[in-house]
């Protein structure tokens, strides 16, 4: 079979190697979708934590199910699975929270990922396609990321919240944070996102701090109270610090996006509001039904995200066209065809 490796930062290489064999409680999958993430960008570029190399990537996934020993699954049925394996027994996993687990191992992240034409996975980890196709399914773990930053925030109906970044997963932030009842204020340097979100999500409020002031913009829009909740998609260290001065007295700073660095901010200006500041992980099993549910009721089609399509074999010479924003990407897919 092919599989793409990441050598070292800036450089995919097309390999072959045998299909692997699943053993006891594992099974076999075939590969058909592979949604290029954040995660992908930044492991490329060499600024991803947690990272080392050489490293196969791809974690939003969709498949065939081919063989195993998994109830319920048939050889031809469309899956996909929770790319985050857990220990089981540390303190996060025996209080449910599996997603932050002390010794977890997150498919192309810990350990070698999707970007083959065929995986071998736990079977406590897969999840049935319920009836949705390849490029739903492989927009369903990114999806639940953001369902995932949702819960954890909180949001309740009438707040106003900031979802800083306009990539896939702050595009799932603002849909989760309207489905919960919240306006929603997009925030990112790139027109282009800020109109998608305006056009198709019909956000509230864009904002982009290349144009204006973006706290005397906030003042504006919300009449001096600021918004009660701010969700960072963006993993950018600048934007993360400046937005402490963002939040409403009482307020709650989530960061779903992940840097390298430390953050700094004001104590007295973060006392001063009671301020609640808090990191969102992965997602757990609850996130991945939910976010199944709402694409099976249609709150919520994935498949406007997509704006690229790329051939599996083509990915390591056409990555970096992906990246350039002049090509408008919001959301690209690999695909792996018969």
């Amino acid at each position: 079979m092919n599989y793409i490796v990441c050598e070292e930062p800036g450089t995919f290489l097309l390999k072959e190697q045998d299909i692997p064999k699943p053993k006891a409680g594992e099974s076999l999958l075939r590969i058909r979708k592979i949604g290029i993430c954040g995660t992908d960008i930044h492991a490329f570029g060499g600024t991803q934590p947690y990272f080392n190399y050489p490293r196969v990537l791809g974690h939003e996934l969709a498949a065939e199910y081919v063989e195993g020993s998994a109830a319920g699954f048939n050889t031809g049925d469309a899956v996909s699975f929770i790319p985050y394996f857990n220990c089981g027994s540390c303190v996060a996993c025996r209080n449910g929270l599996t997603n932050c687990c002390t010794s977890i191992k997150v498919f192309g992240v810990h350990i070698d990922g999707g970007m083959a034409e065929y995986v071998v996975v736990p079977d406590g980890y897969l999840l049935h396609g319920e009836g949705l196709d390849f490029d739903e399914l492989a927009l369903v773990e990114p999806l639940a990321i953001a369902a995932h930053g949702v819960r954890r925030a909180g949001v309740r109906e009438g707040e106003t919240v900031l979802v800083m970044g306009a990539g896939p997963i702050g595009i799932g932030l603002i849909q989760f944070a309207q489905q919960a009842g919240a306006q929603v204020i997009a925030l990112d340097v790139n027109e282009h996102r800020l109109d998608f979100c305006k056009d198709e999500l019909g956000v509230w409020q864009t904002l982009n701090p290349m144009k204006a002031d973006v706290i005397e913009r906030l003042a504006e829009i919300t009449n001096g109270d600021m918004p009660t909740v701010i969700i960072d998609a963006t993993g950018n260290r600048n934007v993360m610090n400046s937005a402490f001065q963002y939040l409403a007295h009482g307020g709650r700073y989530v960061l779903v996006g992940l840097q390298k660095g430390e953050l700094s901010f004001s104590h007295p200006e973060f006392h001063k509001r009671e301020s609640t500041l808090m990191s969102s992980r992965n997602a757990t099993r609850e996130d991945f039904q939910y976010v199944i549910e709402s694409i099976k009721s249609g709150t919520i089609n994935p498949k406007k995200y997509i704006t690229h399509r790329i051939a599996f074999k083509d990915l390591p010479l056409g990555f970096e066209a992906l990246l350039a924003p002049e090509n408008n990407v919001i959301k690209a897919l690999v695909e792996i065809n018969d």
